[in-house]
């Protein structure tokens, strides 16, 4: 390979989780590489002092722009939007921070922030990027990037999971779940679900949701008590996290993640739109 391809080849997992940590979406994150490839072949690599951080810069840029764009087709998206689920490689799941920092509850957190406060949360706090490179991927002032990482940080604070389990506890909780579910355990279901618990379904007006959160222990349970019969449920390991793929007839129907907060679901998060589902027979590889 010639230096300007063997660079990007060298990046591209990490541009890739910059771009999906800003988007929630692994197509919009493809279509983001694409379009820095593009842009950095065109670049005299003499003039880089700092490859990545260049790279990173374009990836960013980019995925501005499409955050803007896939916000307006959330406006007029049927029912919930999640974000698309990815089958992680273990070693995702080892990295602690970067597992939380992809998983839907917290992709589901970075939702509510503004899209350059994302974009400056993620490179600060996921990435450890310098408050003068952030400063120039986001055209902002290092003044300005430290004033909206500040913000961000709070923000994301005051909304992240609490309590967050370890892995071999969340792993426990989850098989716990998919053990009651499928049995129809109806006591054993309530005693893992919180009170407060939401159940959120994205169908994206393709396939049969729920268009509005199912909120409480009770409401969840009777719509999880419903699918049991006909599905079958298999651990596996989502955004970094354990997670359920419910079949239905051998193929896969859905992807379910949770929020897990000090040991009791709190989140459940339906993903059945089949174009969100693609990924999901491969793994795929996550880097900071």
């Amino acid at each position: 390979m010639d230096s300007v391809t063997q660079a990007f080849v060298a990046h591209r997992n990490l541009l890739f989780t910059v771009a999906y940590e800003m988007l929630g979406s692994a197509a919009d994150a493809e279509d983001v590489l694409q379009e820095t490839w593009l842009r950095w072949v065109g670049v005299d690599l003499d003039t880089v002092r700092d490859q990545r951080a260049y790279l990173v810069r374009i990836a960013t840029r980019q995925a501005l722009s499409h955050l803007r764009t896939l916000g307006r087709r959330k406006e007029s998206y049927v029912g919930p939007w999640l974000p698309e689920p990815l089958l992680t490689v273990p070693d995702v799941a080892e990295d602690v921070e970067l597992a939380e920092s992809v998983s839907m509850a917290m992709l589901l957190v970075l939702e509510t922030l503004a899209p350059t406060e994302r974009a400056v949360f993620v490179l600060r706090e996921v990435f450890g990027l310098g408050y003068d490179e952030i400063a120039e991927a986001v055209d902002r002032s290092p003044t300005a990037v430290r004033q909206i990482a500040h913000r961000a940080r709070a923000h994301v604070a005051a909304r992240r999971p609490r309590g967050v389990a370890s892995a071999a506890d969340a792993r426990r909780t989850v098989e716990a779940f998919r053990r009651a579910v499928e049995t129809g355990d109806l006591q054993s279901l309530l005693d893992i679900l919180a009170p407060d618990v939401v159940l959120l379904t994205d169908g994206g007006g393709v396939v049969q949701a729920a268009l509005a959160p199912v909120v409480g222990a009770d409401q969840v349970a009777r719509v999880l008590g419903r699918i049991a019969a006909a599905v079958s449920l298999q651990l596996t390991q989502v955004n970094g996290d354990p997670a359920l793929i419910v079949r239905l007839g051998g193929e896969i129907d859905t992807v379910m993640a949770m929020r897990i907060d000090d040991g009791l679901v709190t989140g459940l998060y339906a993903v059945r739109n089949p174009e969100k589902l693609s990924r999901l027979e491969r793994e795929t590889a996550l880097r900071r």
